[in-house]
């Protein structure tokens, strides 16, 4: 019985010691509305089946679960709803022993602290990473018309100017035709006749 005990405590303590999860990056940053791939790695069992693995991923302290992996399946129904939709994984590099989620369109609120454990029947293990998720700055605000407006509104621009133009064109005939009309016995064809006159001398 104590040879038991003994064996179960030197294979525990063996497979605990060599089974590894570490954090790619210890922090990240990015602005709200980005995506962001978060990467871990595990040491992968020999033989490696998926589904002997189990994943919990979440944001802590408030214990938010980002991403479940039960048996090789995904769980999205377990995912939190600051997260639903917005988490993706890659599932071909789990294989190699690499744990890749993609977060998309990031918010503001999904700043703070991310832990994911790892646990297989060589082991269990979990690390940590820091994401920072700023204010977007600079981008314009959208605006709140839509095409249509913008559409009568050039149209009625449109109107406004041909009606100037029309008035303005009504008011040059009306001064044209208060003018009176030029004769030869005005002063005026008189001066320009002895201007003719004289250039001539």
């Amino acid at each position: 019985m104590m040879w038991r005990i003994l064996l179960l405590f030197t294979l525990t303590s063996r497979v605990c010691g060599t089974f590894v999860v570490t954090v790619g990056q210890s922090s990240y940053q990015a602005e709200e509305n980005q995506n962001i791939s978060l990467d871990w790695t595990f040491t992968r069992p020999d033989p490696f089946r998926i589904s002997y693995v189990y994943i919990l991923c979440e944001k802590i302290p408030d214990q938010r679960v980002l991403y479940r992996l039960f048996e090789g399946d995904e769980v999205p129904q377990s995912e939190d709803k600051q997260f639903s939709g917005r988490v993706q994984s890659d599932r071909d590099v789990l294989r190699e022993g690499r744990l890749r989620l993609h977060v998309s369109r990031l918010r503001t609120e999904d700043s703070g602290l991310y832990e994911c454990e790892v646990i297989t029947h060589q082991g269990r293990g979990s690390d940590r990473c820091n994401l920072t998720v700023s204010a977007a700055v600079g981008r314009p605000e959208p605006r709140p018309y839509n095409d249509w407006l913008i559409l009568v509104g050039l149209g009625s621009v449109a109107a406004a100017v041909a009606v100037v133009v029309a008035i303005i064109v009504v008011l040059v005939k009306q001064q044209s035709s208060k003018r009176p009309p030029v004769s030869p016995s005005s002063d005026i064809y008189n001066q320009l006749r002895l201007i003719q006159i004289l250039k001539s001398v």
